[in-house]
């Protein structure tokens, strides 16, 4: 009873970008792969009304192409890799999984691609992109900050985003649902989606 990604990508993802930049960065277009191990791609959920079920994908690629000093991003892609939700409970994983929701064994894949940002407000912006679920694609709004970019002890470059955005489950064929005995639905339609991304620069 719940879903959702973007996507980073990108993890998404990603998405948002620069208001900040370190001396050290040269101005260039390089392209900076997601840490799947310091990054998240989180998923909430209305359950029966009153509260809201949390879920994330535990397998994904993703990366950003940028150019730091510059504040510009030339792409963000993601593929995440469905039958690795997670919300803690196996049961509810494995419906997930099923046709009435993601469909893992003909849709393995989520996929996200940016088409186009823009800053919206001081550390604030917005990637539109296209996020295909269940073989269904549609536009979706993501909004994050960019935090920043260091050197790690073992002479990596890393940059680090927040993403936040929104779909209806129903868009992509996701339409299972319960009524409950007070007249509401077991699962919302609303997914929100949270993104903390850490990337790596590329070694040319």
């Amino acid at each position: 009873m719940r879903t959702f990604w973007r996507l980073s990508f990108h993890s998404a993802a990603l998405l948002s970008v620069v208001f900040a930049f370190p001396m050290f960065v040269r101005a260039e277009v390089a392209r900076w792969m997601v840490d799947v191990e310091h990054s998240t791609i989180e998923f909430r959920v209305a359950h029966m009304v009153i509260s809201k079920t949390t879920g994330r994908f535990m397998n994904y690629t993703g990366f950003i192409e940028m150019d730091v000093a510059a504040g510009t991003i030339k792409a963000i892609e993601a593929t995440i890799k469905t039958a690795s939700v997670n919300t803690n409970h196996e049961k509810r994983d494995a419906h997930l999984r099923n046709p009435d929701f993601f469909d893992v064994e003909n849709y393995p894949t989520i996929t996200y691609k940016m088409k186009g940002y823009q800053k919206k407000a001081q550390g604030a912006y917005q990637a539109v992109g296209d996020l295909t679920i269940r073989g269904v694609t549609k536009e979706i709004i993501l909004t994050g900050d960019f935090n920043g970019v260091t050197k790690d002890p073992w002479g990596n470059t890393r940059a680090g985003f927040q993403g936040h955005g929104k779909l209806n489950r129903k868009d992509f064929g996701m339409v299972w649902n319960k009524t409950l005995d007070s007249g509401g639905l077991v699962v919302g339609d609303e997914v929100q989606i949270t993104l903390d991304i850490e990337c790596i620069k590329e070694k040319k």
